[in-house]
C-alpha cells in the first residue's frame, strides 16, 4: 500500500550506497566524540552476510538505516535496577525452583535476543517498522520500489497486468542493489514517460505525489538552485573542494607519499597504522601557526584499542553543530503531483493486479507477496493475486477523529463483519459502519472487537487461517473502507480491537506464506513441528530474526496505518507449547517450564508487548490462553509476559456444561463462583464472557438457542429468559474489569452461526444476524436488560468498585442456591433455585442504611413477572451480624431472579 497519511521519505542521493556502519559509528564522550579505530593495517570496507548477522537488507535503495548509528539499549534499560526476572512469583505464591530458574533463563535469552537484534536495527522501533521499506512503496524519484524476503529463491521479478505478466520485464538486478546475502530482493518499477515528454533534467529529480504543486513547479532550474546554494549557503572558502573535487585527494596523497609517490599498487609499500602516521604528522607540524592546524585533536586510549577520543575547539564545535544541511535548496527543485502526472504514466497503476515470480531449486513459482496490503483471493474462480493500492489524494481516506481515551474497564462488543448484515450474504465494512457501530454504542459498550479482518482465503474458517497478514479482507471492502470504520468508531467513543492470529497461519501456498520461496522453512518450522497437530495450519519459526521482524512489524502496521487500539491474541496455547495446547494440564507449575514449552514463542510475545506499549502507550493487549500461563499480565520487568488482560474461557465452558448436562436444581453455586472469579491475585486483569463467537459458530449453539430456541410453552420461555439475564449479569459483575459479548447475543439471537461450506451446500442462511428481532417484544426486552446492565458500569463504574476493583463475595449457599456479593455501595443478589422463593432472606452488609433496588431481572420491562412490588424496592438494614458482616439486610428473593441494590442512605449507628 502507498500510504498518503505518512510523510514522504526524501532521499537526496540518487543511490543510497551501502556503507559499513563500523566506519561511521560515533560514541559521545565528555567534551568530545569517540570514533572507531582499527589496528588492522589493511582494513577495507566490506558488506557481506558472512561478516554480519543476517538481518533486513542494509544495502538497498531507500533503506532508513543508512544514517550513522548508535547502538541503543533495550527498552527497559533505564529501569535496570527495577528488573527482577522472578518478581511476580511471590505475588502469586509460586515457590517452584524449576520455574524460577526457567524465568531467569528466559530473561537472559531475552537480553541476548535484543542484543542480536540491535546489532542489525537502529532500535526496536525500527525492528517493528519493516512495512516502511518492505512491500510496494512509491519512491520520490518517479518510480515504485518493491522489496521482499525470499532466501530460497534464485531469481525474483514482478508479474502483473501492468507488464503483461512477463517474468523478465521487472526483475531484481544483479548485485547488491537487487539481491543481498540475507535473502532480500529489491525491484524498481520505473514510471513511463508520456508521449512527447522529455526526460527530467537530472536523474535524481524528486516529486511530491500528494500536493498538486511544489516548489520545483515555480520554474527554477537545477543550475539556479545550485548557484543559489553556493551564493547563500557556503561561506567563503567552504565550497573550495566542491568546485575542485580532486584537490583534496591530491593534497592528501602528496602528504602521505610525497611529490613523487608510487603510481601503481605494486610500487605501494606497507603503510604504518593510522595512529603512527598521525603522531608523525603532528610532530612535523608542531611549530606551525594555529591557523594551519585542524580544529581538533586525537587522543589514543591505550586501554581500548578500538576507540579514539576526538577533542575539539568549543567554538568550532558549536559552529559545526549549528550548520544545517542545504535541504531547502534541494527542495527547490522538487515538483508536485500535477507535474508528475503530466510527464509520467505510473509504472504500476493503482488497482493493478500482480504477483511475485521466483525461480527456485524446486522450479518457477508465483506467489502473493508477503507484505502486500490488498489481496483478491480466488477472485472469479481464478488464483489469488495482490492489488497495488495507491489511491489518489482525493480518494484516500482522511482521518477525522482522535483515539478515545483508554478506559479503566472494558465492555467489548465482539463482531464479525461478514455476518453482521441481516441478509444471507457477506456484509461490507460500510454496512457495518452504518448499522452495527451505532447499535454497539447505544447498547452501552465502549469497544468493539473484530474477528476475521485479516485476509483469509477460506471464508468458512471465520478468518482464523490468515493468508495475508498486512491486508484487510477484500470480501468486506477496501483499505479505505476499513479506515472509515475505525475512524467512525472512534468518533462514537468506541475502541477498536483486532483479533490477531500470530499463533499459526494458513497452509495455503499460492496466497499464503507456506513454501513462500519454495523452501519448507522460510517462515515456518520444518518437519512435524511446522504443522499444527490437529488443524493443519503452519507454525511460525519464532526464533528466526526475519520472522520476528515480520510479525512485530505486522502488529505495528495495524496500529500505525489503521489506528486500531489494541489486539486480542488468539489461541496462544497453540504457539506456546510444541503440543499446541492439546495436552492434559493438571495445574502443576512444572507444566509451564518443561520441554514442551516453546521459549522462543514466549520471547516473541514479551517483545511484542514491550514494543507495542513503548511505541503506543495506550495500546491494550489481551491474551487468550486456555492454560492460563503464570504471569501473562505481569510486567515484563518482573518476569511477566506483559499483557493487559487475559481471558478466562472456563466461565463459558461451565455455563455450557450447566445448560446442556446439569438439571437446574443441581447447579453448584460454589463451583460457579470459583470458576467465574478465577485466581483472586490476577482477577483484576481478567476478561470474562458468558458466551463469545465460539459458542454459536459451526456446530455449536448460542445460549439463547439452548434456553428458548425450541420452547413451546410460556413456562419454558420464562425459564430461558430468566436464566439468560441472570447468567449475563453475574458474569458481568463478579469478575474483573473486562467483559465481552458476541454480536447479537445481547438480545438473545435464537440461531447459531454457520458459515457457507460444502456440508451445508455453501448456504448463507445462518451466516447473518437477525436484527429485525429487536422489533419483537420478547427480544427487545432482553436487549433492554442488557443495555441497562451496561449502564451499571457506564454511569456507576461498577466494574471498578471494591478492593482492587474486585467484588467482596460474602454469601454462597449451595442449598438455597443463593449468591451475594458487594462492589462498593452495590449489593448483588442471585437466586438460581428453579422453584424456591424466599420472602425474608438475610444477607450480610458492611454499611448500615437504606438500600434501593436499581436493577431487577424480574421487571416486566425485562420480560419478568414483577413479583417484587415497587414498595419493596427499598430495604433498611438490621443491626444483626450475618455472613461475617456487622449488619443484615432481609430481602425478597423470587426464584430465578437477581437484584442489584444500591446503598442510597447511610445510617450512623
Amino acid at each position: 500500500m502507498i500510504s498518503l497519511t505518512h510523510p514522504l521519505q526524501i532521499s537526496f542521493l540518487p543511490i543510497n550506497f551501502p556503507i559499513s556502519r563500523r566506519n561511521f559509528t560515533a560514541h559521545p564522550c565528555d567534551g568530545g566524540v569517540l570514533l572507531p579505530y582499527s589496528k588492522n593495517k589493511n582494513n577495507k570496507g566490506k558488506c557481506f552476510a558472512a561478516d554480519h548477522p543476517p538481518s533486513q537488507p542494509h544495502n538497498l535503495n531507500q533503506q532508513k538505516s543508512q544514517r550513522p548509528r548508535k547502538k541503543t539499549q533495550p527498552l527497559d534499560a533505564d529501569k535496570k535496577d527495577g528488573i527482577d526476572p522472578v518478581g511476580f512469583l511471590s505475588k502469586h505464591g509460586i515457590t517452584d525452583k524449576a520455574f524460577a530458574q526457567f524465568l531467569r533463563e528466559r530473561h537472559k535469552g531475552l537480553k541476548d535476543l535484543k542484543d542480536e537484534l540491535l546489532k542489525r536495527h537502529f532500535d526496536l522501533r525500527e525492528l517493528a517498522s519493516g512495512f516502511e521499506i518492505l512491500g510496494m512503496h512509491r519512491n520520490v524519484q518517479h518510480r515504485v520500489d518493491y522489496m521482499d524476503w525470499a532466501p530460497g529463491a534464485r531469481y525474483c521479478s514482478l508479474v502483473g497486468d501492468f507488464n503483461g505478466w512477463s517474468p523478465t520485464e521487472n526483475s531484481a538486478k544483479e548485485g547488491f542493489l537487487g539481491h543481498d546475502d540475507y535473502g532480500y530482493w529489491f525491484i524498481i518499477v520505473e514510471d513511463k514517460l508520456r508521449d512527447g515528454e522529455e526526460p527530467d533534467q537530472v536523474y535524481f529529480q524528486q516529486y511530491n505525489y500528494i500536493d498538486e504543486y511544489d516548489k520545483g513547479d515555480s520554474g527554477i532550474t537545477v543550475e539556479e538552485a545550485f548557484q543559489k546554494s553556493n551564493d547563500e549557503y557556503w561561506e567563503p572558502g567552504e565550497d573550495r573542494f566542491i568546485k575542485s573535487r580532486y584537490e583534496l585527494v591530491a593534497k592528501l596523497y602528496e602528504q602521505v607519499f610525497g611529490p613523487n609517490g608510487p603510481q601503481t599498487e605494486e610500487e605501494l609499500e606497507e603503510l604504518a597504522d593510522p595512529e603512527t602516521r598521525y603522531k608523525a604528522w603532528k610532530e612535523k607540524h608542531k611549530d606551525d601557526p594555529p591557523s594551519n592546524l585542524p580544529p581538533c585533536d586525537v587522543i589514543a586510549d591505550e586501554k581500548d584499542g578500538d576507540d579514539f577520543e576526538v577533542v575539539t575547539d568549543p567554538a568550532w564545535k558549536e559552529k559545526f553543530k549549528a550548520k544545517k544541511p542545504p535541504t531547502p535548496y534541494w527542495l527547490e527543485i522538487r515538483k508536485g503531483r500535477k507535474a508528475w502526472l503530466k510527464k509520467y504514466r505510473p509504472g504500476i497503476p493503482h488497482g493493478s493486479k500482480y504477483r511475485v515470480y521466483f525461480n527456485t531449486p524446486a522450479g518457477p513459482l508465483e506467489r502473493v507477496p508477503a507484505w502486500t496490503t490488498y489481496v483478491l483471493p480466488e477472485a472469479d474462480g481464478n488464483q489469488s493475486f495482490a492489488v497495488h493500492w495507491e489511491p489518489s489524494p482525493e480518494s484516500a481516506y482522511k482521518w477525522k477523529h482522535k483515539h478515545p481515551p483508554k478506559p479503566k474497564s472494558l465492555r467489548i462488543y465482539e463482531c464479525h463483519v461478514g455476518i453482521s448484515g441481516p441478509e444471507p450474504r457477506v456484509a461490507s465494512f460500510n454496512e457495518f459502519t452504518k448499522n452495527v457501530l451505532i447499535h454497539a454504542k447505544e447498547a452501552g459498550y465502549n469497544a468493539i472487537q473484530l474477528i476475521g479482518v485479516l485476509e483469509h482465503k477460506d471464508y468458512f474458517t471465520v478468518g482464523y487461517r490468515v493468508t495475508n497478514f498486512f491486508a484487510v479482507s477484500s470480501r468486506y471492502g477496501t483499505p479505505e473502507d476499513f479506515k472509515r470504520l475505525v475512524d467512525e468508531a472512534h468518533g462514537l467513543g468506541l475502541l477498536v480491537f483486532l483479533d490477531i492470529v500470530h499463533s499459526y497461519a494458513a497452509a495455503d501456498e499460492m496466497a499464503g506464506l507456506s513454501f513462500f520461496d519454495g523452501s519448507n522453512d522460510c517462515y515456518f518450522h520444518s518437519g512435524k513441528r511446522g504443522h499444527h497437530k490437529f488443524w493443519g495450519t503452519r507454525m511460525f519459526k519464532y526464533g528466526d530474526h526475519e520472522v520476528l521482524h515480520f510479525l512485530l512489524s505486522n502488529l505495528n502496521w495495524w496500529m500505525v496505518e489503521y489506528q486500531v487500539d489494541g489486539f486480542y491474541f488468539h489461541s496462544l496455547s497453540s504457539m506456546m507449547y510444541t503440543h499446541n495446547g492439546f495436552a492434559t494440564f493438571t495445574g502443576d507449575v512444572e507444566e509451564y517450564c518443561n520441554q514442551y514449552v516453546d521459549k522462543e514463542a514466549l520471547l516473541y510475545l514479551i517483545l511484542a508487548n514491550e514494543i507495542l506499549h513503548d511505541l503506543h502507550p495506550n495500546v491494550i493487549t489481551i491474551a487468550e490462553d486456555v492454560t492460563l500461563y503464570p504471569g501473562l499480565c505481569e510486567p515484563t520487568s518482573q518476569g511477566g509476559v506483559g499483557f493487559d488482560y487475559f481471558v478466562n474461557p472456563s466461565a463459558s465452558e461451565l455455563w455450557l456444561s450447566f445448560l446442556e448436562n446439569v438439571p437446574d436444581h443441581e447447579w453448584t453455586m460454589s463451583k460457579l463462583v470459583s470458576t467465574l472469579t478465577g485466581n483472586r491475585s490476577t482477577a483484576d486483569k481478567m476478561l470474562v464472557y458468558a458466551e463469545n463467537h465460539n459458542q454459536s459458530i459451526s456446530g455449536g449453539q448460542s445460549f439463547a438457542e439452548i434456553l428458548f430456541g425450541s420452547s413451546k410453552t410460556e413456562e419454558a420461555l420464562l425459564r430461558g429468559c430468566s436464566l439468560h439475564k441472570m447468567i449475563r449479569l453475574i458474569t458481568f459483575t463478579i469478575g474483573g474489569r473486562a467483559y465481552l459479548n458476541f454480536m447479537g447475543n445481547e438480545f438473545g439471537h435464537p440461531k447459531r452461526v454457520e458459515f457457507p461450506m460444502s456440508s451445508n451446500k455453501f448456504s448463507f442462511s445462518l451466516a447473518n444476524r437477525r436484527w429485525e428481532l429487536l422489533e419483537d417484544e420478547f427480544h427487545r426486552k432482553l436487549f433492554t436488560f442488557d443495555k441497562d446492565m451496561m449502564k451499571l458500569d457506564v454511569d456507576e463504574r461498577v466494574l471498578l468498585r471494591g478492593p482492587r476493583g474486585l467484588p467482596n463475595i460474602h454469601h454462597v449457599n449451595d442449598t438455597s442456591m443463593v449468591v451475594s456479593y458487594s462492589r462498593g455501595p452495590f449489593l448483588f443478589v442471585f437466586n438460581f433455585h428453579p422453584t424456591n422463593s424466599y420472602e425474608r432472606y438475610s444477607l450480610g452488609v458492611e454499611e448500615a442504611g437504606e438500600y434501593q433496588i436499581v436493577l431487577n431481572t424480574d421487571e416486566d420491562v425485562y420480560g419478568g413477572q414483577e413479583l417484587i412490588g415497587r414498595d419493596q424496592y427499598a430495604q433498611k438494614t438490621i443491626n444483626r451480624r450475618t455472613d461475617g458482616s456487622r449488619y443484615s439486610l432481609e430481602v425478597l428473593l423470587p426464584s430465578r431472579t437477581a437484584q442489584v441494590y444500591k446503598l442510597t442512605r447511610i445510617l450512623r449507628v
